[in-house]
């Protein structure tokens, strides 16, 4: 329900004519005659996402990131297309090793859901705990991703290295609503990844 509500906020932010009718037999629709706005990139725009999504294939949902802009490029009109796939063979990124796809989808999954995850976890010292954490976000710095949560076994916020982590499993228990605001200040560069400016 959450993400409906936000795809038809989405729309109707973008300016489509979105109607709403209340209870049964009710719903939300697009205004007759209307349709949604086209989607229309330069081929430099199309060629950022690509190179945006292929540098970071480690990133959070970034397989979900590179199937949103191969929809995008398949509606493209064919000239642009053409041109951005040849300025895309112009712009090389290094292929680095990512954590395993399974264990990715379920810290995914555990902060989009926000339930608990277990995780097998190695410390730098390479002793190896089982820990039941709630997610609350990830952050990338230094080139390394981490997953920032509440452990269960500590009772403390604590970064845990995503390429450490050996197992993920999402759990049936739901979160208790520990926020960023518990994980410190941010360092002065750190921002959301929003679209917005």
């Amino acid at each position: 329900m959450r993400t409906i509500k936000r795809d038809l906020d989405a729309l109707e932010n973008s300016g489509a004519p979105i109607w709403s009718r209340p209870g049964p037999g009710g719903g939300y629709g697009l205004a007759t005659g209307a349709s949604l706005p086209p989607v229309s990139l330069s081929p430099a725009q199309a060629v950022a996402l690509m190179a945006a999504v292929s540098a970071a294939p480690d990133a959070p949902y970034a397989d979900l990131a590179a199937a949103g802009i191969q929809k995008i490029l398949d509606v493209l009109d064919p000239r642009t297309r053409a041109r951005a796939d040849e300025l895309a063979g112009r712009v090389w990124v290094n292929a680095i090793p990512v954590s395993s796809r399974k264990i990715r989808s379920a810290l995914e999954e555990g902060m989009a859901e926000q339930r608990v995850i277990r995780l097998r976890y190695t410390s730098k010292d390479g002793s190896t705990t089982v820990r039941d954490v709630e997610p609350v976000l990830f952050a990338s710095t230094n080139g390394q991703w981490y997953l920032i949560g509440w452990c269960r076994v500590r009772n403390a916020m604590r970064w845990f290295t995503v390429s450490r982590i050996g197992r993920a499993n999402v759990t049936k228990t739901v979160c208790s609503g520990h926020t960023i605001h518990e994980v410190g200040i941010p360092p002065a560069n750190a921002r959301p990844v929003h679209g917005r400016g």
